[in-house]
């Protein structure tokens, strides 16, 4: 496609999540390659609290395709990809359908098992909290590791505030190399690996610089490599997500590969994981978002945008 063909494209990011500032990060970067890269491309920074009050910042920037740069609650969850529907703004990354599923942990986690994937072991979580230690527990819902806690006693469940543990989820911890998986396309780049100094992957060793070593290629043989990256090509179509997803597992030491979540709408963020696996396969951060941006479209397309977008 020709840059015309997207009409002014429209970067979105912000929102009201938790992962607000890391979509503020991912939006601009993406919006400064847009730019350079010749197209007609406006910044919406979407801070507003009511999905009417999105919809008429939208529409009154004038754009005919959505990038979404928008991280956790309302960006990442089906929402704003139902409010461009309605729009017929053609987006990147996966439709409602995949959307919502991808962001429910526990669904997701459910249908991976369906297409005979692996996924850790889940755990009862009451009121007194998990039937067993040591666990990880985490939102059901949210993104980027936020809430993510590593419980080794009762005692650590008792100094947490959580005010409705029925939107938690517990899993036992799995042992292995944690990777990456970016599937571009249909087709899977190369696993990164991630080593936290602190053991755990959280959102203190995501986002802060230096916390995380990065291995691309991931330190695997080349045989689990490829095992790893075709699990990750069934996991996205299993979800029929679309886009540039990323596949986040743990590879057990000679065992099958967990897979942990799948997150539709990756970071694009000097630390994000897509953005490096791209790199080791020679797309360079424009080429990279103009690749997604290829991928825009409506997942209830039966017509032309009165807008002048491709749908």
């Amino acid at each position: 496609m020709t840059h015309t063909s997207y009409g002014r494209v429209g970067v979105l990011m912000g929102g009201n999540s938790a992962e607000r500032d890391i979509s503020l990060k991912s939006g601009n970067a993406v919006f400064a390659a847009l730019q350079s890269a010749g197209l007609d491309v406006v910044a919406i920074n979407l801070a507003s609290q009511t999905s009417s009050q999105w919809a008429a910042e939208i529409q009154g920037a004038e754009i005919q395709t959505a990038f979404i740069a928008l991280h956790g609650t309302l960006g990442e969850d089906g929402c704003i990809q139902g409010l461009l529907e309605t729009l017929a703004i053609p987006y990147t990354g996966s439709g409602v359908t995949a959307s919502a599923l991808c962001m429910h942990k526990l669904l997701c986690k459910q249908i991976l098992r369906n297409a005979g994937l692996q996924t850790p072991v889940d755990i009862n979580i009451t009121a007194e909290g998990p039937a067993r230690y040591p666990v990880f527990i985490k939102p059901v819902a949210e993104g980027s590791s936020i809430g993510l806690h590593h419980l080794h006693s009762p005692s650590d469940w008792q100094q947490l505030t959580l005010q409705d543990a029925s939107q938690w989820m517990a899993e036992l911890p799995v042992q292995g190399v944690e990777i990456a998986v970016s599937v571009l396309h249909g087709k899977a780049l190369m696993p990164v690996e991630v080593a936290p100094h602190s053991g755990v992957y959280d959102y203190a060793s995501k986002y802060t610089a230096g916390a995380t070593n990065y291995f691309c290629p991931a330190r695997l043989p080349a045989e689990t490599l490829r095992h790893c990256m075709q699990r990750a090509e069934q996991a996205v179509k299993a979800c029929a997500c679309s886009g540039a997803p990323r596949v986040d597992m743990i590879v057990p030491s000679g065992g099958e590969p967990m897979i942990l979540e799948i997150n539709t709408i990756p970071g694009m963020t000097e630390t994000s994981l897509l953005p490096k696996a791209a790199a080791a396969a020679g797309i360079d951060f424009g080429a990279l978002c103009m690749a997604v941006l290829e991928s825009a479209q409506l997942e209830h397309a039966t017509s032309t945008n009165d807008q002048g977008g491709v749908v």
